[in-house]
């Protein structure tokens, strides 16, 4: 199996953790050039990256799909989503790095419809005459505002501006922004069904070959489409979704673990503490512990 390099930033040591509201805003010069403008396929753990390509151009490619960049135009990379770059010289604008679990939740509750597009990767081109253009640059250079403040308040701003971009970038798709079908390959196809699949199926805990009857593939042949797009076997993607919704309901709800497990689909609280120790290297009560000690601490809460 190919081996997929996994950062939170290119190049750099962790952030903060997965489900912190970390917002983080860059310019492509900033990381691009100090690697000769190639950046290589690499994945996101638990962020999500919203990169507005406004000047210069390139490629992208995302889970097995080659994109050509054309400005401007929008370039969203999920989390656990392999995508590497190759930018010309002169390409230049914002990009935005930002915890993709607190995102998640804050569209559960406000807006859930933007939840599938938050979750797929996607390239988006904007008509720079539209309203949805002017919207962009304006919500880009708030999230660089907020993001560069470092004070309190910081995530809380900032992940409300960020849903407001997922918004405009929901409409911008639903008005025929997207790059077309053909233009992506087929391993990259499957790899987005199985990922729609895997976010309506995953609390029922189905196993490999359910997903691959649905998909009409053998779970042989869905085994060399993820080890080969996603440098995973179809049982890892499984369970980092499961991991990552744990992660979102020990920290953003007041369910027992015994109740998130149940939610989850496992009838055994003990198995399913294994499996998120296994996934995360904690307990899930002390991940929650952790987790809302943090959080207390960057909203300037006593914990």
């Amino acid at each position: 199996m190919k081996t997929i390099p996994r950062f939170e930033l290119y190049g750099a040591d962790s952030l903060a953790p997965a489900w912190a509201g970390l917002v983080h805003h860059e310019v492509i010069p900033e990381r691009s050039s100090l690697f000769g403008w190639e950046i290589e396929p690499h994945v996101h753990e638990a962020l999500i990256q919203v990169l507005y390509l406004t000047h210069g151009g390139g490629t992208a490619v995302m889970d097995g799909a080659r994109w050509v960049l054309r400005p401007p135009c929008v370039v969203l990379s999920p989390a656990q989503s392999v995508h590497g770059f190759s930018f010309h010289p002169d390409a230049d604008g914002p990009v935005v790095t930002a915890a993709q679990t607190p995102l998640e939740s804050i569209a559960a509750v406000a807006a859930p419809e933007l939840l599938r597009y938050i979750r797929t990767p996607a390239v988006l081109e904007v008509d720079p005459r539209s309203r949805h253009a002017e919207a962009l640059a304006s919500l880009y250079a708030s999230i660089g505002r907020e993001a560069k403040m470092h004070t309190a308040g910081e995530s809380g701003s900032g992940m409300p501006l960020l849903l407001a971009l997922m918004v405009q970038l929901a409409r911008i798709s639903e008005n025929g922004g997207s790059q077309r079908e053909h233009e992506r390959s087929r391993k990259a196809a499957q790899i987005e069904r199985f990922r729609m699949l895997l976010d309506e199926r995953f609390k029922q805990r189905w196993p490999v070959a359910n997903y691959a009857d649905e998909l009409g593939v053998t779970p042989g042949q869905l085994g060399r489409l993820c080890r080969d797009v996603l440098g995973m076997s179809p049982l890892d993607v499984i369970n980092a979704r499961v991991v990552h919704e744990a992660q979102r309901q020990l920290v953003y709800s007041t369910l027992s673990i015994k109740q998130i497990a149940a939610e989850l689909g496992f009838a055994d609280e003990a198995y399913f503490g294994r499996l998120f120790k296994k996934q995360t290297g904690h307990q899930p009560t002390l991940f929650r512990t952790q987790a809302q000690r943090e959080l207390a601490r960057g909203s300037g809460l006593k914990g």
